[in-house]
């Protein structure tokens, strides 16, 4: 409060966060490579809010991987010059302290539309890079896309999975 952040946010922004629908619209969908049929999941400590990152593994016929990236894709919501667009820019990010979080966006972007949540469509933006086994990337695009992921991992639940190769996605952890 020391060094006035805003706290809350004006009604302007919240009524234009407001008017996105839940359901993607499926004009979208057509514009966008379809990667609900890939394994998606987000690694995260576990008190993170937000979700707007997750990755992706496939193993190629030529034993390489493809990573994903896949990220939330705000400036589908967030439009040049829009209400939403200034009050991002004149907050600049979000805040992260001890026990609060004061985002850039409204909570209905921030933790709900742009947050990758298990079990619902999300757009992104995804880099997939193939990647030979020595670590090298040979290769990579970059997408407009459309992602479901599967799984909201912690840190430690992925440690865990990799120290005893046993639960839940272990095939896509070790492949």
């Amino acid at each position: 409060r020391s060094f006035g952040l805003p706290m809350v946010f004006p009604k302007d922004v919240e009524r234009e966060a407001a008017q996105f629908s839940e359901a993607i619209p499926p004009n979208e969908i057509g514009k966008r490579l379809d990667l609900r049929g890939t394994v998606c999941f987000t690694i995260d400590p576990e008190d993170a809010k937000d979700f707007d990152d997750a990755i992706s593994f496939v193993a190629l016929p030529d034993g390489n991987m493809r990573l994903g990236v896949h990220i939330a894709d705000v400036s589908h919501y967030v439009r040049e010059g829009s209400v939403l667009d200034r009050e991002a820019l004149a907050r600049g990010t979000s805040v992260y302290m001890v026990n609060e979080v004061i985002p850039m966006l409204p909570e209905r972007l921030s933790n709900n539309l742009c947050s990758l949540k298990p079990n619902v469509d999300r757009l992104t933006y995804s880099v997939l890079m193939d990647v030979a086994t020595n670590g090298a990337v040979e290769n990579y695009t970059i997408h407009k896309t459309i992602i479901h992921s599967k799984r909201r991992f912690t840190y430690e639940e992925v440690q865990k999975i990799l120290e005893s190769g046993k639960g839940e996605l272990v095939d896509t952890l070790l492949p």
